[in-house]
C-alpha cells in the first residue's frame, strides 16, 4: 500500500501501546483492516479480510497465542 493510498485512512494505536519501539497501529475501511508499524508509517502495511481480524483478536482473547509453557521436571527419587 503506497502512502498515497494511506492519505484516506484513520489510524489508532492502542492506549496500552505506551511509547515503546514496538507498537502497531490500525485502520479500517469497509472492505479490510490494515496493519502497520507505528513509528513506520511509510513502511509495509499488512491486509486483513474484517472476518481475518476478528478471528485474530478472538484467538488473543482467547489466549491462543500464549507461548507455549516449560513442562515441570520429574521430580527426582
Amino acid at each position: 500500500m503506497s502512502n498515497a493510498d494511506q492519505a484516506g485512512l484513520t489510524w489508532h494505536k492502542s492506549s496500552a501501546s505506551g511509547d515503546g519501539a514496538d507498537c502497531v497501529e490500525v485502520a479500517m475501511d469497509p472492505e479490510l483492516v490494515y496493519l502497520r508499524h507505528s513509528h513506520h508509517g511509510g513502511g509495509p502495511v499488512l491486509a486483513f479480510l474484517h472476518k481475518e481480524w476478528a478471528a485474530f483478536v478472538t484467538g488473543v482473547r482467547n489466549g491462543e497465542f500464549e507461548p507455549p509453557t516449560a513442562p515441570v521436571a520429574a521430580a527426582e527419587s
